[in-house]
């Protein structure tokens, strides 16, 4: 009672007073914000557990990062660090980069305006040894075909199914029909690897994510890690943080508060 935990859980955050298992809960390192912590676990384990535990990331290999801005993309930047001599391509849209360049991406690509698989094999012929993909559908194939001999592609989501507001079926239909599919003896051929990871289904593995965890809180102690926060918004303003997202303005993540900061707090920290 009165420990300072952060918090895994599927669903059912955005609420004052949650329930959760014991063992879902992890103690916050000496120094933390509460606003650090919930940005914390989800993106960190995710791409910790890619890089390391799939991807095998080793010094002086490359590494392509989707969505660099975004949570799971500014955590993986972070981790890919604290590897020595790893280049790091990452795609964002073109106002992100040179927040980008400051974290340590080594080439900001604009995926808008510039087809991505092409700016990479420009700067690397052979491609790449890691892809990170939270795209799904053809970009699927496309992280596929980018790989080194020996390379890794994880795959962690399917962003290409949301275009705007709301769900759109020709999007989901698009993207399924171009769903990547590969049988064993093409993968035998090729030399390569295809991952799949769905922090969501680690729910038993309990002892594994701790390891991880503790791995994490490591780090974030010797000042290796620092979770980047785009914004906090209070309960009331849900639909204000959501656009923030939708409208891809985000660099790190966008965090819900129950309650606005109040102006006293806010002239203490200042």
């Amino acid at each position: 009672v009165g420990d300072k935990v952060m918090v895994l859980a599927r669903s059912g955050l955005w609420q004052e007073v949650v329930n959760v298992p014991a063992t879902q809960t992890f103690p916050m390192p000496e120094g933390m914000s509460f606003e650090e912590a919930a940005a914390l676990l989800v993106n960190y384990i995710t791409a910790y557990m890619i890089l390391f535990d799939f991807g095998n990331l080793r010094p002086n290999q490359s590494v392509l990062i989707h969505m660099a801005a975004g949570g799971v993309g500014t955590a993986a930047i972070q981790l890919c660090k604290t590897v020595e001599n790893v280049t790091i391509f990452g795609t964002a849209s073109a106002s992100k980069h040179d927040s980008l360049k400051e974290s340590g991406v080594t080439h900001p690509i604009d995926y808008r305006t510039m087809d991505y698989a092409e700016e990479v094999r420009k700067i690397s012929p052979k491609g790449v040894d890691i892809v990170l993909d939270p795209l799904g559908g053809s970009d699927t194939t496309k992280a596929f075909n980018l790989l080194k001999p020996m390379g890794k592609l994880i795959t962690y989501g399917v962003a290409n199914l949301l275009t705007g507001q709301k769900k759109n079926l020709m999007a989901m239909a698009k993207t399924w029909w171009n769903q990547f599919s590969i049988n064993a003896l093409q993968l035998l051929h090729q030399n390569k690897a295809v991952c799949g990871y769905h922090l969501g289904y680690m729910d038993e593995e309990v002892e594994l994510l701790r390891s991880v965890v503790a791995k994490l809180v490591n780090l974030y102690s010797q000042g290796k890690i620092k979770p980047k926060i785009d914004s906090v918004w209070p309960f009331d303003q849900v639909a204000e943080a959501m656009r923030q997202m939708q409208e891809k303005k985000n660099v790190g993540k966008v965090i819900l508060v129950p309650e606005a900061p109040k102006e006293e707090s806010k002239k203490a920290e200042n």
